[in-house]
C-alpha cells in the first residue's frame, strides 16, 4: 500500500507539507487544484507547479481528489459532450505529468453532506455528524447556509460558492432524473473515457455516496455493494474501478464492508480509512480511527484489503479536530496522523501474523 494524506496545497491547506512529511512511512499526498471548477481543464503547467511544489518536500503525488465532473455530463444534457473532451484533455495531461490516479464522484448536486460539522464529544474534540431528521425538515437551498455557517472560513471542497451560487439552475437541470437516467449517463462517460484512461495509464475510481442513501429526492447510484458491482459491470476494466470509503458506505449498517472487498477487491483502486459510530436510524458520527472508538471492525476490513492484494493509495480521512488545531473540518493534521499511524500498525501485525513480514 501506498500511504497517504489528503493535501489542498499551498494556498489552500492550513497544514505545511514539512508537516506531514514527518508522519512516519509517508509516501505523498493525494492533491487538488482549488482553482478548477467542474468542466475545466487542468493544464499541464498546473499540474506540474503541484507536482513540483510536494516533490520539493520529497513527497509524491499519489493522485489527485478531485477531478470534478461537470453537471452538464451527470445530468446528460446536451453540452455533455464537450465537458467530456475537457475531462479526456485532463486526464491526458495528468498522465503526461506522471500521475496515475484519479478519485471523482458521479453524484447530483451533493457531493456529501453532514448536519453538523463541529459536533463537540465528551472528551472536548471535534467530529462530523450526520443527522437525517434534520435534513427531513429543510430545503435542499438551506444545506449550503447551513454547511457553510460551519466552514470556519475555509472552502469546502463541493460546496464552492461560485458552482452553489448557480443552485437554482442545478435543481432545474436534474428535474426528472431518475436512478435508470444518471447510471446511464455514467455509462455515455466511462464508455468515452476509459478507453484513454487505457491508453495513458490513468485509473479511475469513483467515490461512493456520502451518506449512502438518497436525500432531497435527488438520485443516488453509488450506494451499496449491488450499486458498485453494476458500475464495475459497465467497462470491465481495471482502469474503472472504486474508491473504497469505509465512512461512506459504512454509514449504512447494512453494508458489509468485509464483504465487498472479497466481491470487488480486485476493482478497488484507492482508499479512505475511517470509522463512523452509528447513532440511530441514518443518524452517524465521525470518529477516531480505531475499530474500539466506533461502530466499523477496522481490523477486518484491512485484513479483507490485504488478503485482495490492494497496494494502491490508502490515506486516512475526515479526522476529529483535537488538541485546539485550527483546521479544515474534518482535515486537521493530528487526529489524520494518529489515525494513519494506526493503520500502518494494523497493516504490519496482519502481514506478520500471516508470516508475510
Amino acid at each position: 500500500m501506498k500511504w497517504g494524506f489528503r493535501w489542498y496545497g499551498e494556498k489552500g491547506d492550513s497544514i505545511p507539507l514539512k508537516n506531514v512529511r514527518q508522519i512516519p512511512g509517508m509516501n505523498g499526498v493525494i492533491g487538488t487544484l482549488l482553482n478548477k471548477l467542474p468542466g475545466d481543464v487542468w493544464e499541464v503547467h498546473e499540474i506540474q507547479e503541484l507536482k513540483a511544489s510536494i516533490e520539493k518536500e520529497n513527497l509524491e503525488l499519489l493522485g489527485i481528489e478531485s477531478v470534478a465532473i461537470h453537471d452538464a455530463i451527470k445530468a446528460g444534457s446536451s453540452e455533455r459532450d464537450q465537458y467530456i473532451d475537457h475531462y479526456i484533455q485532463t486526464i491526458r495531461n495528468l498522465s503526461d505529468c506522471g500521475v496515475h490516479m484519479i478519485c471523482y464522484s458521479f453524484k447530483p448536486i451533493f457531493g456529501w453532506a453532514k448536519t453538523t460539522l463541529n459536533y463537540e464529544n465528551e472528551d472536548g474534540s471535534f467530529s462530523l455528524v450526520y443527522d437525517q431528521a434534520v435534513v427531513d425538515d429543510m430545503e435542499p437551498s438551506d444545506m449550503y447556509k447551513l454547511i457553510h455557517s460551519q466552514s470556519k472560513g475555509f472552502s469546502l471542497p463541493g460546496w464552492e460558492e461560485e458552482r452553489l451560487k448557480k443552485f437554482s439552475g442545478l435543481v432545474e437541470m436534474y428535474d426528472g432524473v431518475t436512478d435508470e437516467d444518471l447510471f446511464e449517463n455514467l455509462r455515455y462517460f466511462l464508455e468515452r473515457i476509459i478507453p484513454v484512461c487505457e491508453e495513458t495509464d490513468v485509473k479511475m475510481a469513483i467515490h461512493p455516496d456520502d451518506p449512502p442513501w438518497e436525500i432531497f429526492g435527488f438520485p443516488r447510484i453509488t450506494k451499496n455493494l449491488a450499486d458498485l458491482k453494476k458500475i464495475l459491470s459497465i467497462v470491465d476494466s481495471p482502469y474503472n474501478g472504486i474508491t473504497f470509503c469505509t465512512g461512506s458506505l459504512g454509514a449504512d449498517p447494512s453494508n458489509d464492508l468485509v464483504d465487498m472487498v472479497r466481491e470487488i477487491g480486485h476493482r478497488i483502486n484507492f482508499v479512505h480509512f475511517r470509522n463512523v459510530e452509528f447513532l440511530g436510524e441514518r443518524k452517524f458520527k465521525e470518529t477516531a480511527h480505531l475499530s474500539t472508538e466506533g461502530s466499523l471492525d477496522m481490523y477486518a476490513i484491512m485484513e479483507a484489503l490485504i488478503e485482495a492484494g490492494f497496494d494502491g493509495p490508502i490515506r486516512p480521512d475526515h479526522g476529529r479536530t483535537v488538541w485546539g488545531e485550527v483546521a479544515m473540518p474534518g482535515y486537521g493534521l493530528y487526529d489524520r496522523a494518529m489515525g494513519i499511524s494506526y493503520m500502518q500498525g494494523l497493516h504490519e501485525a496482519i502481514l506478520k501474523a500471516k508470516g508475510q513480514n
